[in-house]
Protein backbone atom coordinates (compact mmCIF):
# COMPACT_ATOMS: atom_id res chain seq x y z
CA UNK A 1 0.00 0.00 0.00
CA UNK A 2 1.78 3.58 -0.71
CA UNK A 3 2.38 5.83 2.07
CA UNK A 4 -0.43 8.03 1.58
CA UNK A 5 -3.00 5.45 3.01
CA UNK A 6 -0.77 3.64 5.10
CA UNK A 7 -0.10 4.19 9.32
CA UNK A 8 3.07 3.29 10.57
CA UNK A 9 2.19 0.38 12.88
CA UNK A 10 -0.04 -1.46 10.46
CA UNK A 11 2.80 -1.10 8.08
CA UNK A 12 5.81 -2.14 10.01
CA UNK A 13 3.78 -5.57 10.27
CA UNK A 14 4.17 -6.14 6.50
CA UNK A 15 7.73 -4.54 6.40
CA UNK A 16 10.86 -7.39 5.60
CA UNK A 17 12.36 -6.66 9.58
CA UNK A 18 9.25 -8.07 10.72
CA UNK A 19 8.32 -11.04 8.61
CA UNK A 20 12.42 -12.39 9.12
CA UNK A 21 12.00 -11.93 13.09
CA UNK A 22 9.12 -14.14 13.04
CA UNK A 23 10.67 -16.56 10.99
CA UNK A 24 13.77 -16.22 13.01
CA UNK A 25 11.13 -17.18 16.10
CA UNK A 26 9.72 -20.10 14.56
CA UNK A 27 12.81 -21.71 13.45
CA UNK A 28 14.32 -20.74 16.88
CA UNK A 29 11.39 -22.64 18.92
CA UNK A 30 11.34 -25.21 16.60
CA UNK A 31 15.32 -25.79 17.56
CA UNK A 32 14.32 -25.31 21.22
CA UNK A 33 11.56 -28.03 20.46
CA UNK A 34 13.48 -30.29 19.13
CA UNK A 35 16.34 -30.01 21.98
CA UNK A 36 13.84 -30.86 24.53
CA UNK A 37 13.16 -34.40 22.56
CA UNK A 38 16.48 -34.95 22.25
CA UNK A 39 16.77 -34.56 18.63
CA UNK A 40 19.05 -31.82 18.10
CA UNK A 41 21.96 -30.89 20.83
CA UNK A 42 20.56 -28.54 23.29
CA UNK A 43 24.04 -26.45 22.41
CA UNK A 44 22.55 -26.09 18.84
CA UNK A 45 19.41 -24.72 19.90
CA UNK A 46 21.48 -22.16 21.89
CA UNK A 47 23.75 -21.18 19.42
CA UNK A 48 20.62 -20.30 17.03
CA UNK A 49 19.18 -17.91 19.76
CA UNK A 50 22.71 -16.59 20.59
CA UNK A 51 23.81 -16.23 17.13
CA UNK A 52 20.67 -15.23 15.20
CA UNK A 53 18.67 -12.83 18.10
CA UNK A 54 19.65 -9.74 16.33
CA UNK A 55 18.00 -7.26 14.80
CA UNK A 56 17.09 -7.23 11.04
CA UNK A 57 18.90 -3.85 9.56
CA UNK A 58 18.81 -2.62 6.54
CA UNK A 59 21.99 -4.47 5.80
CA UNK A 60 20.87 -7.83 7.05
CA UNK A 61 17.84 -7.71 4.90
CA UNK A 62 19.72 -6.29 1.55
CA UNK A 63 21.87 -9.68 2.05
CA UNK A 64 19.38 -11.84 2.16
CA UNK A 65 17.42 -9.98 -0.93
CA UNK A 66 21.11 -11.05 -2.35
CA UNK A 67 21.27 -14.57 -1.65
CA UNK A 68 17.74 -14.35 -3.01
CA UNK A 69 18.81 -13.16 -6.61
CA UNK A 70 21.15 -16.19 -6.77
CA UNK A 71 19.09 -18.81 -4.88
CA UNK A 72 15.88 -17.15 -6.43
CA UNK A 73 13.97 -19.06 -3.06
CA UNK A 74 13.19 -16.60 -0.34
CA UNK A 75 13.71 -19.22 2.79
CA UNK A 76 16.77 -20.46 1.90
CA UNK A 77 18.10 -16.83 1.60
CA UNK A 78 17.03 -16.15 4.19
CA UNK A 79 18.36 -19.47 5.99
CA UNK A 80 22.05 -19.15 4.34
CA UNK A 81 21.97 -15.58 6.14
CA UNK A 82 20.71 -16.96 9.43
CA UNK A 83 23.62 -19.39 9.19
CA UNK A 84 26.43 -16.79 8.66
CA UNK A 85 25.37 -15.44 11.86
CA UNK A 86 24.63 -18.75 13.96
CA UNK A 87 27.92 -20.71 12.91
CA UNK A 88 28.23 -24.52 12.57
CA UNK A 89 25.36 -25.48 14.85
CA UNK A 90 22.94 -24.02 11.60
CA UNK A 91 22.81 -27.46 9.58
CA UNK A 92 20.03 -28.15 12.84
CA UNK A 93 17.78 -25.24 11.55
CA UNK A 94 15.01 -26.11 9.56
CA UNK A 95 14.82 -30.31 10.55
CA UNK A 96 12.72 -32.23 8.58
CA UNK A 97 10.36 -28.67 7.91
CA UNK A 98 9.65 -27.52 4.76
CA UNK A 99 8.74 -23.34 3.59
CA UNK A 100 5.45 -23.64 4.22
CA UNK A 101 5.73 -24.97 7.91
CA UNK A 102 7.87 -21.18 8.14
CA UNK A 103 5.95 -18.88 5.45
CA UNK A 104 2.07 -20.32 6.71
CA UNK A 105 2.84 -20.12 10.49
CA UNK A 106 4.45 -16.35 9.77
CA UNK A 107 1.35 -15.49 7.55
CA UNK A 108 -0.49 -16.22 10.88
CA UNK A 109 1.20 -14.33 13.40
CA UNK A 110 0.87 -11.19 10.79
CA UNK A 111 -2.22 -11.06 10.49
CA UNK A 112 -3.09 -11.78 14.22
CA UNK A 113 -0.87 -8.47 14.84
CA UNK A 114 -3.00 -7.06 11.91
CA UNK A 115 -6.13 -7.89 13.73
CA UNK A 116 -5.56 -7.00 16.70
CA UNK A 117 -4.55 -3.15 15.12
CA UNK A 118 -7.79 -3.55 13.72
CA UNK A 119 -9.85 -4.13 16.83
CA UNK A 120 -8.21 -1.36 18.48
CA UNK A 121 -9.40 0.79 15.40
CA UNK A 122 -13.44 -0.67 15.38
CA UNK A 123 -13.13 0.16 19.52
CA UNK A 124 -11.96 3.92 18.58
CA UNK A 125 -15.05 4.59 16.10
CA UNK A 126 -17.36 2.72 18.23
CA UNK A 127 -16.76 5.21 20.75
CA UNK A 128 -17.01 8.15 18.72
CA UNK A 129 -19.98 6.48 17.06
CA UNK A 130 -21.85 5.93 20.27
CA UNK A 131 -20.87 9.78 21.63
CA UNK A 132 -22.34 11.36 18.89
CA UNK A 133 -25.71 9.38 18.75
CA UNK A 134 -25.99 10.19 22.43
CA UNK A 135 -26.05 13.55 21.79
CA UNK A 136 -28.21 13.63 18.92
CA UNK A 137 -30.67 10.75 20.56
CA UNK A 138 -34.21 12.80 19.90
CA UNK A 139 -32.58 15.29 17.39
CA UNK A 140 -35.27 14.94 14.24
CA UNK A 141 -34.60 14.32 11.15
CA UNK A 142 -36.51 12.92 8.06
CA UNK A 143 -35.97 9.24 7.19
CA UNK A 144 -35.76 8.32 3.41
CA UNK A 145 -36.47 5.55 1.70
CA UNK A 146 -34.65 5.34 -1.92
CA UNK A 147 -34.12 8.70 -1.56
CA UNK A 148 -37.41 10.06 -0.71
CA UNK A 149 -38.63 11.08 2.31
CA UNK A 150 -40.45 8.32 4.23
CA UNK A 151 -41.24 9.34 7.91
CA UNK A 152 -39.38 10.68 10.59
CA UNK A 153 -36.76 9.20 12.89
CA UNK A 154 -33.57 11.19 14.73
CA UNK A 155 -30.19 11.62 13.88
CA UNK A 156 -29.33 9.28 16.51
CA UNK A 157 -31.08 6.59 15.46
CA UNK A 158 -29.25 6.40 12.52
CA UNK A 159 -25.77 6.35 14.22
CA UNK A 160 -26.65 3.60 16.51
CA UNK A 161 -27.49 1.56 13.93
CA UNK A 162 -24.42 2.03 12.04
CA UNK A 163 -22.72 1.63 15.72
CA UNK A 164 -24.49 -1.77 16.15
CA UNK A 165 -23.16 -2.84 12.62
CA UNK A 166 -19.77 -2.29 13.49
CA UNK A 167 -19.96 -3.74 16.72
CA UNK A 168 -21.33 -7.03 14.70
CA UNK A 169 -18.21 -6.29 12.62
CA UNK A 170 -16.01 -6.41 15.90
CA UNK A 171 -17.36 -9.79 16.66
CA UNK A 172 -16.99 -10.89 13.32
CA UNK A 173 -13.35 -10.37 13.16
CA UNK A 174 -12.41 -11.59 16.61
CA UNK A 175 -13.65 -14.67 15.10
CA UNK A 176 -11.71 -14.56 12.20
CA UNK A 177 -8.74 -13.88 14.39
CA UNK A 178 -9.46 -17.11 16.27
CA UNK A 179 -9.86 -18.81 13.04
CA UNK A 180 -6.65 -17.46 11.11
CA UNK A 181 -4.58 -18.09 14.08
CA UNK A 182 -2.81 -21.82 13.31
CA UNK A 183 0.43 -22.76 13.27
CA UNK A 184 1.41 -25.67 10.73
CA UNK A 185 4.60 -27.59 11.26
CA UNK A 186 4.28 -30.54 9.97
CA UNK A 187 6.08 -30.55 6.78
CA UNK A 188 6.47 -31.78 3.39
CA UNK A 189 2.93 -32.80 2.66
CA UNK A 190 1.38 -32.17 6.29
CA UNK A 191 2.32 -35.71 7.49
CA UNK A 192 4.91 -35.06 10.28
CA UNK A 193 7.32 -37.83 8.59
CA UNK A 194 10.00 -35.59 9.56
CA UNK A 195 9.01 -33.22 11.92
CA UNK A 196 7.43 -34.27 15.37
CA UNK A 197 3.86 -32.98 16.53
CA UNK A 198 5.03 -32.01 19.55
CA UNK A 199 7.66 -29.25 17.85
CA UNK A 200 4.45 -27.94 15.86
CA UNK A 201 2.71 -27.79 19.66
CA UNK A 202 5.56 -26.09 21.35
CA UNK A 203 5.98 -23.22 18.14
CA UNK A 204 2.27 -22.94 18.42
CA UNK A 205 2.38 -22.21 21.97
CA UNK A 206 5.40 -19.90 21.52
CA UNK A 207 3.68 -18.08 19.02
CA UNK A 208 0.60 -17.76 20.76
CA UNK A 209 -1.34 -19.92 18.12
CA UNK A 210 -3.13 -22.87 17.85
CA UNK A 211 -2.61 -25.77 15.97
CA UNK A 212 -3.60 -27.02 12.19
CA UNK A 213 -5.21 -29.70 12.91
CA UNK A 214 -5.01 -31.15 9.33
CA UNK A 215 -2.82 -29.34 6.89
CA UNK A 216 -1.09 -30.52 3.98
CA UNK A 217 1.84 -29.10 2.87
CA UNK A 218 0.36 -25.52 3.50
CA UNK A 219 -2.86 -24.30 6.02
CA UNK A 220 -5.77 -25.16 4.25
CA UNK A 221 -6.92 -21.76 1.98
CA UNK A 222 -10.86 -21.64 3.26
CA UNK A 223 -9.50 -19.88 6.65
CA UNK A 224 -7.81 -17.34 4.80
CA UNK A 225 -11.04 -16.73 2.65
CA UNK A 226 -13.26 -16.22 5.96
CA UNK A 227 -10.52 -13.68 7.09
CA UNK A 228 -11.02 -11.53 3.93
CA UNK A 229 -14.29 -12.05 3.43
CA UNK A 230 -14.60 -10.53 7.13
CA UNK A 231 -12.23 -7.78 6.05
CA UNK A 232 -14.72 -7.28 3.37
CA UNK A 233 -17.37 -6.56 5.30
CA UNK A 234 -16.29 -4.30 7.56
CA UNK A 235 -15.70 -2.56 4.42
CA UNK A 236 -18.63 -2.13 3.08
CA UNK A 237 -19.96 -1.41 7.13
CA UNK A 238 -17.37 1.70 6.51
CA UNK A 239 -18.69 2.33 3.22
CA UNK A 240 -22.69 2.47 4.06
CA UNK A 241 -21.68 4.84 6.57
CA UNK A 242 -19.56 7.26 4.35
CA UNK A 243 -22.01 7.46 1.53
CA UNK A 244 -24.73 8.45 4.44
CA UNK A 245 -22.12 10.92 5.33
CA UNK A 246 -21.72 12.07 1.67
CA UNK A 247 -25.97 12.17 0.94
CA UNK A 248 -26.51 14.07 3.72
CA UNK A 249 -23.85 17.37 3.11
CA UNK A 250 -25.28 17.51 -0.36
CA UNK A 251 -25.95 21.01 -1.07
CA UNK A 252 -29.99 20.45 -1.54
CA UNK A 253 -29.88 18.55 2.05
CA UNK A 254 -26.97 19.96 4.01
CA UNK A 255 -27.93 18.38 7.60
CA UNK A 256 -24.41 17.49 8.11
CA UNK A 257 -20.85 17.40 6.87
CA UNK A 258 -17.46 16.85 7.32
CA UNK A 259 -15.30 19.14 9.41
CA UNK A 260 -13.75 21.61 7.29
CA UNK A 261 -10.34 22.52 8.42
CA UNK A 262 -9.07 26.27 8.66
CA UNK A 263 -6.54 27.22 5.30
CA UNK A 264 -8.55 23.83 3.43
CA UNK A 265 -9.17 24.35 0.28
CA UNK A 266 -12.09 22.42 -1.57
CA UNK A 267 -11.48 23.09 -4.73
CA UNK A 268 -8.36 24.59 -7.23
CA UNK A 269 -10.81 26.65 -9.09
CA UNK A 270 -14.24 27.50 -7.12
CA UNK A 271 -13.00 29.18 -3.62
CA UNK A 272 -16.72 28.14 -2.37
CA UNK A 273 -16.76 24.30 -2.21
CA UNK A 274 -16.36 22.26 0.35
CA UNK A 275 -16.37 18.25 -0.33
CA UNK A 276 -17.36 15.38 1.45
CA UNK A 277 -13.35 14.09 0.31
CA UNK A 278 -13.09 11.95 3.23
CA UNK A 279 -16.61 9.94 2.63
CA UNK A 280 -15.74 9.75 -0.62
CA UNK A 281 -12.18 8.27 -0.46
CA UNK A 282 -13.52 6.00 2.46
CA UNK A 283 -16.12 4.65 -0.25
CA UNK A 284 -12.95 3.99 -2.89
CA UNK A 285 -10.71 2.60 0.26
CA UNK A 286 -13.84 -0.13 0.72
CA UNK A 287 -13.03 -0.93 -3.04
CA UNK A 288 -9.98 -1.84 -2.28
CA UNK A 289 -10.43 -4.01 0.80
CA UNK A 290 -13.34 -5.81 -0.81
CA UNK A 291 -11.11 -6.22 -3.79
CA UNK A 292 -9.34 -9.38 -1.85
CA UNK A 293 -12.50 -11.54 -1.00
CA UNK A 294 -12.43 -13.03 -4.93
CA UNK A 295 -8.95 -13.83 -4.96
CA UNK A 296 -8.84 -15.06 -1.16
CA UNK A 297 -11.56 -17.46 -1.92
CA UNK A 298 -10.30 -18.66 -5.48
CA UNK A 299 -6.68 -19.38 -3.08
CA UNK A 300 -8.46 -22.06 -1.43
CA UNK A 301 -9.05 -24.36 -4.58
CA UNK A 302 -5.22 -25.51 -4.66
CA UNK A 303 -3.56 -28.48 -7.06
CA UNK A 304 -3.33 -31.64 -4.61
CA UNK A 305 -1.23 -30.72 -1.33
CA UNK A 306 -0.03 -27.49 -2.07
CA UNK A 307 0.86 -25.40 -5.29
CA UNK A 308 2.12 -21.94 -4.64
CA UNK A 309 -0.60 -20.07 -6.93
CA UNK A 310 -1.91 -18.52 -3.62
CA UNK A 311 1.64 -17.55 -3.04
CA UNK A 312 2.07 -14.43 -5.36
CA UNK A 313 -1.70 -12.87 -4.30
CA UNK A 314 -1.23 -13.37 -0.55
CA UNK A 315 1.87 -11.37 -0.73
CA UNK A 316 -0.22 -8.71 -2.15
CA UNK A 317 -3.68 -8.27 -1.14
CA UNK A 318 -2.74 -9.40 2.82
CA UNK A 319 -0.61 -6.07 3.25
CA UNK A 320 -2.60 -4.26 1.27
CA UNK A 321 -6.22 -5.18 2.76
CA UNK A 322 -5.46 -4.74 6.28
CA UNK A 323 -3.06 -1.60 5.71
CA UNK A 324 -6.35 -0.21 3.62
CA UNK A 325 -9.22 -1.35 6.31
CA UNK A 326 -6.66 0.22 9.18
CA UNK A 327 -6.88 4.00 7.74
CA UNK A 328 -10.19 3.76 6.78
CA UNK A 329 -11.58 2.97 10.30
CA UNK A 330 -9.37 5.69 11.87
CA UNK A 331 -10.17 8.02 9.04
CA UNK A 332 -13.92 7.22 9.49
CA UNK A 333 -12.86 7.68 13.54
CA UNK A 334 -12.16 10.79 12.72
CA UNK A 335 -14.75 12.02 10.66
CA UNK A 336 -17.82 10.67 12.87
CA UNK A 337 -15.60 12.62 16.12
CA UNK A 338 -15.69 15.69 14.68
CA UNK A 339 -18.98 15.47 12.04
CA UNK A 340 -20.83 19.18 11.79
CA UNK A 341 -24.48 18.47 12.30
CA UNK A 342 -27.04 20.90 11.22
CA UNK A 343 -30.35 20.07 13.07
CA UNK A 344 -32.46 23.26 12.29
CA UNK A 345 -31.42 22.42 8.77
CA UNK A 346 -32.89 18.91 9.45
CA UNK A 347 -35.96 20.30 10.66
CA UNK A 348 -36.30 22.47 8.02
CA UNK A 349 -35.98 19.37 5.60
CA UNK A 350 -38.50 17.50 7.87
CA UNK A 351 -40.90 20.55 7.31
CA UNK A 352 -40.25 21.18 3.34
CA UNK A 353 -43.35 18.86 2.34
CA UNK A 354 -45.97 20.03 4.78
CA UNK A 355 -46.61 17.23 6.91
CA UNK A 356 -46.54 14.65 4.01
CA UNK A 357 -44.70 12.18 6.29
CA UNK A 358 -47.51 11.88 8.59
CA UNK A 359 -49.47 10.26 5.60
CA UNK A 360 -49.71 6.78 7.77
CA UNK A 361 -50.78 8.43 10.43
CA UNK A 362 -53.73 9.26 8.98
CA UNK A 363 -54.32 6.43 7.16
CA UNK A 364 -54.07 4.45 10.40
CA UNK A 365 -56.42 6.63 12.18
CA UNK A 366 -59.20 6.64 9.70
CA UNK A 367 -59.22 2.87 9.27
CA UNK A 368 -59.35 3.02 13.26
CA UNK A 369 -62.16 4.90 13.27
CA UNK A 370 -64.25 2.27 10.78
CA UNK A 371 -63.09 3.27 7.18
CA UNK A 372 -61.46 0.59 5.06
CA UNK A 373 -57.88 0.35 4.48
CA UNK A 374 -58.78 0.64 0.60
CA UNK A 375 -60.84 3.50 0.76
CA UNK A 376 -58.40 5.40 3.51
CA UNK A 377 -55.47 4.95 1.38
CA UNK A 378 -57.23 6.27 -1.43
CA UNK A 379 -58.24 9.24 0.25
CA UNK A 380 -55.46 10.49 1.95
CA UNK A 381 -53.21 9.28 -1.61
CA UNK A 382 -55.58 11.63 -3.53
CA UNK A 383 -54.60 14.85 -0.86
CA UNK A 384 -50.82 13.32 -0.37
CA UNK A 385 -50.53 13.95 -3.96
CA UNK A 386 -51.87 17.26 -4.42
CA UNK A 387 -49.51 18.62 -2.02
CA UNK A 388 -46.50 16.74 -3.42
CA UNK A 389 -47.22 18.15 -6.99
CA UNK A 390 -47.80 21.97 -5.01
CA UNK A 391 -44.05 21.62 -3.35
CA UNK A 392 -42.78 20.01 -7.36
CA UNK A 393 -44.20 22.95 -8.89
CA UNK A 394 -42.12 25.40 -6.07
CA UNK A 395 -45.45 26.40 -4.19
CA UNK A 396 -46.28 25.56 -0.54
CA UNK A 397 -47.51 22.09 0.07
CA UNK A 398 -50.89 21.66 2.32
CA UNK A 399 -51.09 18.61 3.35
CA UNK A 400 -52.42 18.73 6.57
CA UNK A 401 -55.19 21.68 5.62
CA UNK A 402 -55.87 19.48 2.90
CA UNK A 403 -56.77 16.47 5.09
CA UNK A 404 -58.20 18.70 7.64
CA UNK A 405 -60.54 20.14 4.78
CA UNK A 406 -61.65 16.58 3.10
CA UNK A 407 -64.90 15.24 3.88
CA UNK A 408 -64.88 11.43 3.99
CA UNK A 409 -61.28 12.40 6.79
CA UNK A 410 -63.95 14.85 8.78
CA UNK A 411 -66.72 12.41 8.49
CA UNK A 412 -64.50 10.09 10.71
CA UNK A 413 -62.00 12.08 12.43
CA UNK A 414 -62.72 15.08 15.12
CA UNK A 415 -60.42 18.15 14.55
CA UNK A 416 -58.22 17.01 17.88
CA UNK A 417 -57.94 13.19 16.26
CA UNK A 418 -56.44 15.04 13.01
CA UNK A 419 -54.01 17.04 14.49
CA UNK A 420 -52.49 13.94 16.91
CA UNK A 421 -52.01 12.62 13.61
CA UNK A 422 -48.99 15.55 13.13
CA UNK A 423 -47.70 15.50 16.17
CA UNK A 424 -43.74 14.16 15.29
CA UNK A 425 -43.32 13.25 18.98
CA UNK A 426 -45.35 10.03 18.21
CA UNK A 427 -42.49 8.85 16.12
CA UNK A 428 -40.19 9.00 18.65
CA UNK A 429 -42.02 7.08 21.38
CA UNK A 430 -39.82 3.87 21.51
CA UNK A 431 -35.98 5.80 20.57
CA UNK A 432 -34.75 5.28 24.40
CA UNK A 433 -35.99 1.19 23.77
CA UNK A 434 -34.14 1.07 20.95
CA UNK A 435 -30.85 2.82 22.40
CA UNK A 436 -31.21 0.17 25.07
CA UNK A 437 -31.57 -2.90 22.93
CA UNK A 438 -28.09 -1.88 21.13
CA UNK A 439 -26.45 -0.81 24.36
CA UNK A 440 -27.98 -2.68 26.59
CA UNK A 441 -29.27 -1.67 29.87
Amino acid sequence: MIPRYSRPAMAALWEPANRFRIWFEIEAHACDAMAAAGLVPAAAAEAVRKGGNKTYTPERIARIDAIERETRHDVIAFLTELGEHVGPDARFLHLGMTSSDVLDTCLAVQLVQATDLLLADLDALLVALRRRAEEHKRTICIGRSHGIHGEPTTFGLKLIGHYAEFARCRARLQAARAEIATAKVSGSMGTFANVAPQVEAHVARALGLAVEPMSTQIVPRDRHAAYFATLGVVASAVERLAIELRHLQRTEVREAEEWFAPGQKGSSSMPHKRNPVLSENLTGLARIVRAAVVPALENVALWHERDISHSAVERVMAPDATIALDFALARLAGVVDKLVVYPDAMRRNLDRLGGLHNSQRVLLALAQAGMSREDAYRVVQVQAMRAWEEAGAGGSPRFRALIEAEPDVRKHLRPEAIAACFDDAYHLKHVDTIFARVLGG
